[in-house]
């Protein structure tokens, strides 16, 4: 049995990163973490593969003001993720907080399906950056097992229930050490609209961890951006 892990283990105190911003941004929402950022580990129902789990501990938080746009983003509440080079057709799910700030994972009867889509970063369509991430393994394969076999070029789509469809071309797969305190970027704000997807990669290692079991030596990182979008018939 797998128990996710993990994607980013960042270091609790960011160093140069943490002193030279003060305030950082997460994604769409205004969680704005003045010293440390850290990943921490959370109970996975019977699996070894460690839990991705972002956790921001603020001391300022602000309020941030939506950029007006000229008309809602296009996709609507209810959409699927699909790559068709990795036989990927998954549904979307909204993650955020819990109540101690810190992100819920996919942990259901229907954790190795669902791609979490997490509200600290931008909504598809809303021009920034999109995050992504799903498990490679929950008791056997899982939404992700293929992901680090994306090129440049291969296609991403995001699409819902009406038929609008957001296209994305993936234009970089590398996969970065956890340790790295500079591995959290991929999860800032961008200024073009793109997707953020993130998985565990490497080799797998058994820990003494009495609950995670056992840990990913990387996490692979797709970043596409948007080619394309469909819009349903009105």
């Amino acid at each position: 049995m797998h128990r996710m892990n993990h994607w980013l283990r960042i270091a609790n105190t960011m160093g140069g990163i943490a002193r030279t911003q003060a305030l950082m941004g997460l994604g769409g929402v205004a969680l704005l973490a003045a010293g440390a950022m850290g990943l921490f580990l959370l109970p996975g129902d019977g699996s070894d593969e460690e839990a991705p789990i972002v956790l921001a501990t603020p001391t300022a938080t602000v309020a941030v003001t939506p950029s007006p746009t000229e008309e809602a983003p296009p996709l609507a509440e209810s959409y699927r993720m699909l790559i068709e080079k990795i036989g990927v057709d998954a549904p979307i799910a909204t993650y955020g907080l819990d109540e101690n700030s810190v992100p819920i994972v996919p942990t259901g009867p229907d954790a190795a399906e669902v791609v979490a889509w997490y509200d600290f970063s931008a909504r598809p369509g809303t021009g920034s950056n999109a995050v992504f991430a799903g498990h490679v393994t929950w008791n056997g394969d899982a939404v992700f097992r293929n992901l680090n076999t994306l090129q440049p070029g291969d296609i991403v789509r995001l699409r819902d229930d009406r038929g609008t469809e957001m296209a994305y071309r993936v234009v970089s797969n590398v996969a970065v050490d956890p340790n790295d305190p500079q591995s959290v970027k991929v999860m800032y704000p961008t200024e073009t609209e793109q997707v953020t997807i993130i998985t565990c990669g490497g080799e797998y290692f058994r820990t003494d961890d009495p609950v995670a079991g056992g840990d990913y030596t990387h996490r692979v990182i797709i970043k596409a951006e948007l080619e394309s979008v469909t819009r349903a018939p009105a």
